[in-house]
């Protein structure tokens, strides 16, 4: 009879509703570069910051999830993590900016979206141990909750895991971005407007906190196609959490995804080669690979 799993994996597959064959292939493919992580951190004067790429539904937040539990469990170390996703522009300020510069800004999802001030000002306190509110992003409401609802974190942290689906992006030479990639780009952004504004952001907003970042890892998706599947799964979890309430339906879904057709291609192409971590995942979502590079960067 297998002895019984610690009580944080129990919980981690609680929490993330996974089945116990997750803990293998973590355990397997994850905890040797935790561990190289963690023996950095035992000698290391400042807190490290770790940026996850990967696809929508590629399993970057419990990546995270599993990263945080262990580096507390197996090699005392504290840790946080951050979503991108938390730190969107609240719906009014995206409405606004649909107003001023493209309608299709008003979605959530690519760089322009997000509070990249709001973003960089918690990370520098993160990274200098001052104590420091955490946004979070509710989004079946599609906009962020009351500051009230914000996680505290009061005492410092020796790891922060930053994850994103555009994480490590950079902008495109202009000429790539004159054929649209979709009926989206094709029939709603004729003039390029919205993507190069996107890609002006990109230069200008996420740059500066790629300084920021130690260490890259990316969960790379096989194709674009997958992504589609495994976005539309991420929907039925959270319609299954709010019993249906503001979720998008398969429908919704194909025309969300477009939105990020683009950037997500670019990386795919792009940043294999570039990242410190990279773990290609077959469409099944398992991995099928693991190289190490150490001292690259987007």
């Amino acid at each position: 009879m297998p002895e019984p799993r610690p009580e944080w994996q129990q919980a981690l597959l609680q929490r993330n509703r996974l089945p116990v064959e997750y803990l293998d292939s973590a355990q397997k493919w994850f905890n040797p570069m935790a561990a190289i992580i963690a023996e950095h951190q035992k000698s290391a004067s400042r807190c490290w910051l770790v940026a996850v790429n990967g696809s929508q539904g590629s399993g970057k937040s419990t990546l995270c999830d599993y990263l945080g539990a262990l580096f507390q469990a197996e090699f005392e170390l504290a840790s946080v993590t951050l979503s991108l996703d938390d730190f969107y522009l609240t719906a009014p300020q995206r409405r606004q900016l649909a107003i001023d510069v493209h309608p299709l800004l008003a979605t959530r999802g690519v760089p322009g979206t997000h509070d990249m001030g709001l973003l960089c000002r918690t990370l520098d306190s993160l990274l200098a141990g001052e104590p420091v509110q955490i946004p979070r992003f509710d989004k079946a409401a599609d906009d962020r909750y009351p500051q009230a609802d914000w996680d505290t974190v009061n005492t410092p942290v020796q790891v922060v895991l930053l994850e994103g689906w555009c994480l490590g992006a950079t902008a495109q030479p202009i000429d790539e971005l004159v054929e649209p990639v979709n009926a989206l780009e094709q029939s709603e952004d004729p003039d390029g407007v919205w993507r190069n504004y996107v890609n002006g952001v990109l230069s200008d907003q996420f740059s500066p906190l790629y300084q920021r970042v130690d260490e890259w890892v990316m969960l790379r998706a096989p194709s674009f196609d997958c992504v589609y599947d495994w976005r539309l799964e991420q929907e039925r979890k959270l319609s299954a959490q709010r019993e249906g309430e503001g979720v998008m339906d398969a429908q919704q879904v194909a025309r969300f995804v477009c939105h990020y057709q683009r950037l997500t291609e670019y990386c795919l192409q792009r940043l294999p080669s570039r990242v410190n971590h990279l773990f290609r995942l077959d469409q099944q979502r398992q991995i099928s690979r693991y190289t190490a590079t150490p001292g690259v960067r987007p």
